[in-house]
């Protein structure tokens, strides 16, 4: 008698034959009929995932651990189907290589029986091709009808707060409805997001999951255009999760539900954040409660992180960083009298001398650029699997020397082509900038200005200013926008 595992794989989108109790019953009348015992310990069940990748199936990766190990503790592994087993040919190859080679286990999938010829190795690949084919097809007419649906302005997902679901259309929810009605209004009229999320929490407001509303909760609610009677939908399927609201592959129609708020509401909320973008460059922190001249501008020049205001009887900021252990170990205290006074110095002296630390623009990504991108990761991608092979015993090590010196110069040229789509970015002549300086050191000493007026203006020509605190003596460094 000999030893067999069974491997049961069930994703959300297999038909009520692929149930783990129905393929585990057709296992084990296949382990009677032919003289394997299957002990309870190696079955191993997967629910609910996708066969694409190997390494994010728990119970996949746990049984091919214990195959490794010495003696062997099966002689097979049996398979409703080898599509049960992998629908990646790459993971399907690797793996099925290794329990062959390094432990003499072979994969069996019971209603697929291969003759012992030669000819098996081509039907099996067969199988595996054919497996792969369906898993991206799969994924393509999903996505296709997803991007039909939406372009027809119908609902894609669950309701996002303020709408309710009835009869497969959204609807104002009668009490949470209000709410996002007064979170757009507080916001076109200046209140800023930290208020507002205090707001929402000192009225007990719930998400729909239940938790304390935060700043990102606030931020998605206004930058959601189903409140404006809008659907949108990212047709890559990634910017959801990342909270990327202008990807370029997000499409916007018009929806079939009642909007909450007007197009034109939802636009003045857009062009605050187009404004703020503008002004305040990624990490900055922006909505403090206290206006100062340097607020958000100031960095720490050991942590990186933004100084923020302290409420004390001498105004001054210290890292936001250095509390607790958030990570920063050097206090970057400074007086906001004495910082304003520097850096209005600083300026008038890069002013009369014509010297600038200009940092040069981000540039933008044309598609030339973003497609050598993408082939540069897909080969580096290919090192990490002819690596893995190697390591998996399924290469030797001049095939594997071998395919990693031919990606190596395939990367090599890639970069070449890279160097040659960047654009120029040379920064301003220093005459042209002086006149910039000037206007806003007259903004910075005018006797009438507020400190907001001061801070919209250094946001002008100013990208951050380092405290570097541990320095002899301590400096102040500015750096300015190209």
């Amino acid at each position: 008698m000999k030893i067999a595992a069974a491997y049961i794989r069930v994703s959300t989108d297999d038909q009520l034959e692929y149930s783990p109790d129905s393929q585990l019953k057709h296992i084990r009348e296949f382990a009677k009929r032919n003289n394997y015992i299957l002990p309870e310990d190696y079955i191993f069940i997967d629910e609910g995932i996708s066969g694409k990748s190997a390494t994010k199936r728990p119970a996949f990766m746990r049984m091919i651990g214990i195959a490794k190990t010495k003696p062997k503790p099966f002689d097979a592994i049996l398979v409703w189907k080898f599509s049960r087993f992998a629908r990646n040919r790459q993971d399907s190859v690797v793996y099925k290589s290794l329990l062959r080679k390094e432990c003499g286990i072979d994969v069996v999938s019971i209603s697929e029986q291969l003759s012992d010829d030669n000819s098996s190795i081509l039907i099996e690949a067969l199988h595996e091709a054919m497996d792969e084919y369906y898993s991206i097809n799969l994924a393509e007419e999903v996505k296709r009808g997803m991007t039909e649906k939406a372009t027809r302005g119908e609902p894609l997902c669950a309701p996002a707060f303020g709408y309710l679901m009835k009869d497969k259309q959204y609807f104002p929810h009668p009490e949470q409805a209000p709410i996002v009605k007064e979170i757009f209004n507080k916001f076109i009229n200046g209140t800023n997001i930290n208020e507002i999320t205090r707001w929402l929490q000192n009225l007990g407001v719930k998400t729909t999951r239940g938790n304390s509303p935060d700043r990102r909760f606030v931020e998605y609610i206004l930058h959601n255009p189903v409140y404006a009677g809008k659907i949108r939908w990212c047709t890559d399927g990634r910017a959801s999760s990342k909270r990327d609201y202008y990807n370029e592959s997000n499409i916007i129609v018009n929806g079939k539900h009642e909007a909450i708020i007007t197009q034109e509401t939802f636009d003045k909320a857009e062009a605050i954040f187009a404004e703020n973008r503008k002004k305040f460059r990624k990490y900055q922190r922006q909505n403090q409660n206290v206006d100062f001249m340097l607020k958000g501008l100031l960095r720490c020049g050991n942590c990186g992180a933004t100084l923020v205001h302290l409420s004390t009887a001498c105004p001054s900021v210290q890292c936001h960083n250095y509390s607790g252990s958030r990570g920063c170990k050097v206090s970057h205290s400074l007086s906001i009298k004495k910082a304003n006074a520097i850096i209005i110095d600083l300026l008038k002296q890069a002013y009369e001398n014509e010297t600038f630390n200009i940092e040069p623009a981000e540039p933008k990504k044309n598609d030339e650029t973003q497609s050598l991108e993408a082939l540069l990761k897909r080969e580096q991608q290919k090192l990490v699997k002819i690596r893995e092979a190697y390591t998996a015993g399924v290469d030797t090590l001049e095939e594997y020397k071998k395919q990693k010196e031919q990606i190596n110069r395939t990367i090599a040229t890639i970069e070449k082509e890279m160097q040659k789509t960047k654009p120029n970015t040379k920064a301003p002549s220093a005459k042209g900038y002086k006149k910039k300086v000037k206007k806003v050191i007259d903004i910075l000493e005018a006797p009438d200005a507020t400190e907001q007026m001061k801070n919209d203006a250094l946001r002008t020509i100013i990208s951050r200013i380092v405290y570097n605190k541990t320095t002899t003596p301590p400096t102040l460094d500015l750096y300015f926008y190209s």
